[in-house]
């Protein structure tokens, strides 16, 4: 169903949108609907329109309809997993033949989805810097790209990039823009506000927020994509299942309060890092010196719970800082409330190592989690040696 614009501000919207209080019970929450199929009123007829639950299920539409409103979207879809979510549009806006551009610092799995995946199908690919629209607009093929596809922040050296920008490039062109919001959250930037075609998220990351389900998750503001994405979620068949869709809509809720408190101690980290002679390098956007400082000033809430910083004592050390560090818990993913760490080259972008995608090797970034900051600090201080 169509989600109409609520004017309702992110908090409201994030809690009440999607849902309401169940008819029969007055239940507050969406309850858990662990059924694969349903009782029809006849030969075709169907209650709500439910009829198997890989093509709808209340628990998942509910988290849908929220998904929606707080991306300021007409439709949203709730998936398995985050890749889950991206192969999807790949396949319901692409064809053999066409040309998508990526961030020329994709996450790793995007691109390995993009090289090893769509490639031998027929999609062809240029990586391109996202924070530099004359790049972008090179990278384009006229009558061949399909998709311009850009994080912002990208993962893991926190590029901007312009989405208004980018936005009007892509339709002067002919391109779809899509956005991957997974390290703003919708809590900190709303890109189809700001001229984007498609949103997708991992779910998994600050969305649910727990590190304790895995999802992912794609928002559309044209009717016509939201057609095209329904019918490829349906066959294709990658859906989030109702314990995730709860425990994801569960985590929606407190996003807005979760996502400041990752602010605050991100903004305190940085400030540690960045008097450190120990550190070589922070990158945050919300320092001056980043070059997407004033971008993100524009378009973002605030500048996010993830730091990046490179070790002065280069990937010897990077390494050792990783398993040096307690509060920060050694591991990949991203967005929950407890603080990780991890070395991009070893560990989630070991999969673009060797090629035009790869990271520095004395890189460790940060998921800062909403711990007392003072702890995060004493940890990282200790764990610089």
């Amino acid at each position: 169903m169509t989600q109409h614009r609520d004017k309702s501000g992110f908090e409201t919207r994030a809690i009440h949108a999607g849902y309401e209080p169940d008819p029969t019970t007055g239940a507050v929450n969406p309850p858990i609907f662990a059924t694969s199929t349903y009782k029809q009123d006849g030969v075709g007829g169907l209650r709500g329109g439910y009829e198997y639950s890989r093509s709808g299920n209340p628990t998942r539409t509910a988290l849908e309809g929220a998904l929606a409103a707080v991306e300021e979207g007409e439709r949203g879809f709730a998936f398995a997993s985050g890749l889950a979510a991206e192969d999807t549009v790949l396949r319901a806006l692409t064809k053999p033949g066409d040309h998508v551009v990526i961030p020329d610092d994709a996450y790793g799995g995007t691109f390995r989805l993009v090289d090893k995946v769509a490639k031998p199908w027929g999609l062809d690919h240029t990586p391109a810097p996202v924070d530099d629209v004359a790049a972008v607009a090179e990278a384009i093929q006229p009558g061949r790209t399909r998709l311009v596809w850009v994080e912002t922040p990208t993962n893991p050296l926190l590029t901007i990039a312009d989405v208004s920008a980018v936005a009007s490039l892509c339709h002067a062109s002919g391109a779809l823009l899509v956005v991957d919001n997974t390290f703003a959250s919708p809590y900190l930037q709303q890109p189809l506000a700001l001229g984007a075609d498609i949103v997708v998220h991992s779910t998994t990351k600050y969305v649910g927020g727990h590190s304790d389900v895995v999802g992912g998750a794609v928002v559309v503001r044209d009717l016509e994509l939201a057609e095209a994405i329904g019918f490829h979620q349906n066959a294709m068949g990658g859906v989030a299942g109702p314990f995730d869709a709860f425990l994801t809509h569960r985590g929606l809720k407190t996003l807005a309060v979760r996502m400041e408190r990752h602010c605050d101690n991100a903004e305190r980290i940085v400030e540690f890092l960045s008097g450190d002679p120990r550190v070589a390098e922070v990158i945050y956007p919300g320092l001056a010196a980043h070059p997407g400082h004033q971008v993100a000033t524009r378009q973002m809430r605030r500048y996010g719970g993830m730091v990046s910083f490179r070790v002065a004592g280069g990937e010897s050390q990077a390494l050792a800082v990783c398993d040096r560090a307690q509060v920060f818990t050694l591991g990949e993913s991203l967005g929950g409330v407890e603080s990780l760490i991890e070395h991009p080259g070893r560990m989630t972008h070991a999969s673009v190592a060797g090629t035009d995608l790869e990271v520095p090797a004395d890189l460790v970034r940060l998921s800062v989690g909403i711990e007392t900051a003072e702890d995060l600090v004493a940890d990282l201080d200790r764990a610089l040696g």
